[in-house]
């Protein structure tokens, strides 16, 4: 018999390959930056002066790390259709396992609006767990290059 994670797995990686989809546009503001900048400790001028900013990048932008962190919400809007629908049998939990790649492509300008899309990667079984790798696009209303692009990995944890 097949333990949980085998069985978890056998479904999973018939999604391989997947385009899940876009998620919902989130709006970027100077008060998220700001914000962001009092978190991190991170006031540089082109995230929290708008004039100083303005000569180089029209306004103020956002933090890559602060788009970087979004994808947590920026990812739960997003709703993949088809291929291993449905709860896990024995799944105990999932825990964000880190990045195996992360591209700064385009600067975020404060007050632009972003959302995600996700392709997934890969599934590999690792003992009593699956790590799912996917990529995420973070797209800019209205702009051609995506903000970021990431591969962000995924352990499931089965009993």
């Amino acid at each position: 018999m097949a333990s949980n994670a085998e069985a978890a797995y056998e479904r999973l990686k018939e999604t391989e390959g997947n385009d899940e989809g876009h998620g919902e546009w989130f709006a970027v503001t100077q008060e998220l930056v700001d914000q962001f900048a009092d978190a991190t400790h991170d006031h540089q001028f082109i995230h929290v002066d708008p004039d100083r900013a303005a000569p180089i990048f029209g306004g103020t932008i956002a933090h890559g790390f602060l788009t970087l962190s979004m994808l947590t919400h920026l990812a739960g809007s997003i709703r993949p259709t088809g291929g291993g629908d449905g709860p896990l049998t024995g799944l105990m939990m999932g825990m964000n396992y880190g990045f195996d790649k992360v591209r700064f492509v385009s600067p975020v300008k404060t007050g632009s609006r972003i959302r995600a899309h996700s392709v997934v990667k890969a599934v590999e079984l690792k003992g009593n767990s699956i790590q799912v790798t996917k990529t995420y696009t973070v797209e800019i209303e209205g702009e051609e290059k995506p903000a970021l692009v990431a591969d962000w990995l995924t352990r499931l944890m089965f009993s």
